[in-house]
C-alpha cells in the first residue's frame, strides 16, 4: 500500500525500552507552522493526565510537537505521572525551542504502573536529528500494544487541479468501546481548513466511525484522537464547490471508517468481524444503543465464536434497550440474509443449519429491523474467543 506523506508534517520513532523486547515504542510528530489541529478525548474518569495536559495545551495554542510512547498508559500513578510528563516534555522544549504549551503527549499501554521518563528524555536528541515525512510506516508501528498488525491508510484524490493527501495511522485492539474516538489515533491533510471547522468535522468523523465500534465493551483511560491540517492547499475547504466538498469529506471519513475497521478486524482473539445494521427505529441514539446491546452482549458473542446460532441472545440484547415500545412484536431478526425472527416468534423460514453454515463465515451480518420509524446505525465488533481471555489474563507479561 502507498504511505503519502504530508507536507508539513515529520516523524521520528526509536526503541526507548518501554518494552522487553526490541521494538518501537517512542515516536514525535513535527507539524509546521500554520497548522490547525483538532482532539477528541476519552470520556473515562480515570483518564491519564496525558490526556489533560493534551486537551488543556491544545485550548492554548496550536501544537508543534506530539510525543506519543506505547508500553506504558503513564495512568493511575498520581502526581509522580503529571511529574514525569513536564520532565520529558521540558527537555523536548529545550531541545526543539518550542513552548512547553505546544507539547502534546500520549501513551499507551499498561495502567498503573509509572512510567520511565529518562528513556523518553534520552531518546528526544535521537527522534529530533531523525525527524522526516516518509516516516508514516514506523509511526504506525510505534503505537501497538497487543495489536497484531500496524494499521495505517493513505489516499491522494484531485480536487480541480489539485492534489490533496490524507494519512492516517490508528493503535487498538483491546478495551476497545470507544467514549470519544479510539485508542490513538492520528490523521493528517494538507487541505487548507479553518479550526473551527476542522474541529467540528472531526467531532462528526468520530461519531460515524470510533464510537461505533466495539471488541470488548471497554473504554480505555488514553483514547486519543488527533486530527490536523498543515493548510498547504491553495484552495481552501470553505471556497470549495458543494459537490468537491462531499468528496473531500467523504474521502476523509473513509479513511476513518477504515481505521476503524482495521481496529476490530485486530480485536484481541477475534475470529469474526461482525457488522450489526439496526434500521427503522424512532431516533438514530435507539438504532446505536440496540446495535451496541448487541455488540457488547458476551453471550452473543460467545455464540458468534462457537458458530451457533443461538438467536435468542440477540433477541434479549435488543429487548435490554428501553425504547418506550410495549414489546417486540414488530422486530425482525436476520443473520446474514436469513430471517430468524418475526411476529414475535421464530421465522417459519427458519432453517438452523442454513444459518450455521453462514456463521462459519470470517464476516458476519446481523441486520434488525425495529419497525418503529426511519433512523438507522451501522456498529462493527467481534466474536469473544478463548484467545481473548489468554492475552487479557497474560497481559502485564507483555511489558515486562
Amino acid at each position: 500500500m502507498k504511505i503519502y506523506p504530508i507536507n508539513g508534517i515529520k516523524l521520528s520513532s526509536v526503541f526507548s525500552g518501554m518494552y522487553k523486547k526490541k521494538r518501537l515504542d517512542l515516536s514525535i510528530v513535527e507539524i509546521g507552522s500554520g497548522s490547525s489541529v483538532s482532539g477528541v478525548f476519552t470520556k473515562n474518569k480515570a483518564r491519564s493526565d496525558a490526556v489533560n495536559i493534551s486537551q488543556n495545551n491544545l485550548k492554548k495554542a496550536n501544537p508543534k510537537y506530539l510525543v506519543v510512547n506505547s508500553g506504558n498508559a503513564n495512568s493511575g500513578t498520581g502526581e509522580n505521572g503529571y511529574k514525569d510528563i513536564i520532565k520529558y516534555s521540558k527537555k523536548l522544549s529545550k531541545d526543539s525551542g518550542c513552548n512547553m504549551k505546544d507539547i502534546l503527549v500520549f501513551s499507551t499501554g499498561i495502567i498503573g504502573e509509572r512510567i520511565n521518563a529518562n528513556k523518553i528524555i534520552k531518546s528526544i536528541p535521537s527522534l529530533l536529528k531523525n525527524l522526516n515525512k516518509d516516516k508514516w510506516l514506523d509511526f504506525s508501528y510505534s503505537i501497538l500494544t497487543t495489536d497484531k498488525i500496524n494499521k495505517v491508510v493513505s489516499k491522494r484524490i484531485k480536487l480541480g487541479s489539485e492534489l490533496v493527501t490524507i494519512t492516517g495511522v490508528a493503535k487498538g485492539s483491546g478495551m476497545i468501546r470507544p467514549n470519544m474516538a479510539t485508542m490513538l489515533s492520528f490523521v493528517a491533510t494538507d487541505m487548507k481548513i479553518d479550526k473551527t471547522s476542522l474541529s467540528k468535522m472531526h467531532k462528526n468523523l468520530s461519531e460515524k466511525s470510533y464510537n461505533m465500534i466495539s471488541v470488548d465493551g471497554e473504554t480505555s483511560t488514553n483514547d486519543s484522537s488527533v486530527l490536523i491540517t498543515t493548510n498547504n492547499t491553495k484552495t481552501s475547504y470553505k471556497k470549495l464547490s458543494l459537490k468537491n466538498k462531499k468528496y473531500f469529506y467523504e474521502s476523509l471519513e473513509s479513511i476513518y471508517i477504515e481505521l476503524a475497521k482495521k481496529i476490530v478486524k485486530d480485536g484481541e482473539g477475534a475470529t469474526k468481524f461482525v457488522t450489526i445494521n439496526v434500521s427503522k427505529t424512532n431516533s438514530s441514539n435507539n438504532a446505536k444503543y440496540i446495535a451496541m446491546s448487541i455488540a457488547n452482549s458476551p453471550l452473543v458473542k460467545t455464540a458468534l465464536f462457537a458458530e451457533d446460532p443461538n438467536w435468542g441472545r440477540i433477541l434479549s440484547a435488543i429487548g435490554n434497550i428501553d425504547t418506550k415500545v410495549k414489546d417486540l412484536s414488530k422486530v425482525e431478526i436476520y443473520i446474514g440474509n436469513f430471517l430468524v425472527f418475526k411476529n414475535n416468534k421464530v421465522s417459519n423460514k427458519y432453517k438452523e443449519n442454513k444459518v450455521k453454515k453462514y456463521l462459519k463465515n470470517k464476516n458476519i451480518e446481523i441486520n434488525v429491523n425495529y419497525n418503529t420509524g426511519k433512523y438507522k446505525a451501522t456498529v462493527w465488533t467481534t466474536d469473544l474467543s478463548y484467545e481473548y481471555i489468554k492475552i487479557n489474563a497474560e497481559y502485564r507479561t507483555w511489558f515486562k
